[in-house]
């Protein structure tokens, strides 16, 4: 699967080869893989009659099923043997958060340092696999199209006040995990709505990820043209992994903001965690 060129950032390098499996690559990514998807499996099927019992007792409000999806994130990503820690706490009171975006690794990575919602292109609904994980998770959805723009703003505002995170990627595409991509500040202006709460704010959030020993850098970055296979592949059967730091900083106010200092703030400060690593 590859991802339409027209969003795709594509750099000045091309990626690396990626490693093909060994014998020994082969067993970890069977063993990897179908630990992993059974998770995966158990969790889609519970999380159903949990979120039948958060509607029964807590209307939109997500109290149960935030939890249990970053616990299976983070029983894949033990499996997987990604090294990860999180540094800075999740922002207490209504708000959003805004990330940088390397890899589809970052679904597992930075759900399980908060619970998040993620926010995807309206395409992504359509990915054989993929989009039974966006639907039982909640994803939140939106088209390019002008005339969708009103009902998507209430949806929007709707899950902000029911005490739901939605996490956006402002770069708009992944890069190869070396670098933060500008961001869009188009985005930032879904943040100044006046039926989002008044007390509004905006967590930074950055992932910084470490190749394992020997590998290339770009090593977890999925970006341009690269199938999802063959990456897929390559690091299910990778030993030892390499890790990832995750860092929330601290919340920007969107009061008293435009769209486009927003977008600044939370630029630099995402850039500041992803540089510290």
């Amino acid at each position: 699967m590859s991802r339409d060129s027209r969003a795709t950032w594509r750099g000045d390098e091309a990626p690396p080869p990626l490693p093909r499996p060994g014998a020994c690559g082969w067993l970890l990514v069977g063993l990897r893989g179908g630990a992993i998807l059974l998770v995966l499996t158990l969790g889609v099927l519970l999380i159903v009659p949990l979120r039948l019992a958060e509607r029964l007792f807590a209307g939109p409000r997500r109290p149960v099923t935030g939890r249990w999806v970053q616990g299976v994130c983070r029983i894949c990503l033990w499996i997987l043997g990604l090294k990860w820690r999180r540094i800075g706490q999740p922002l207490r009171g209504p708000g959003a958060v805004v990330a940088n975006h390397s890899s589809w690794l970052d679904i597992f990575v930075l759900n399980a340092a908060m619970p998040v919602f993620f926010v995807a292109k309206a395409e992504v609904a359509g990915w054989p696999g993929i989009n039974i994980l966006t639907r039982v998770t909640d994803t939140h959805f939106v088209a390019r199209d002008p005339r969708l723009a009103p009902a998507q703003a209430r949806e929007f505002a709707a899950r902000t006040r029911a005490g739901h995170r939605l996490l956006f990627f402002p770069e708009g595409t992944s890069s190869d995990g070396r670098r933060v991509l500008p961001f869009k500040s188009t985005l930032f202006q879904g943040f100044l709505d006046p039926a989002l709460p008044a007390d509004l704010a905006i967590q930074p959030m950055s992932a910084a990820y470490r190749a394992p020993p020997g590998r290339d850098p770009r090593f977890y970055g999925w970006w341009g043209d690269m199938e999802l296979g063959p990456h897929l592949l390559a690091v299910l059967a990778q030993y030892p992994q390499g890790s990832v730091t995750v860092r929330l900083q601290d919340p920007v106010p969107a009061t008293g903001e435009t769209r486009k200092t927003l977008c600044t703030r939370c630029e630099a400060a995402v850039r500041q965690g992803f540089q510290r690593g």
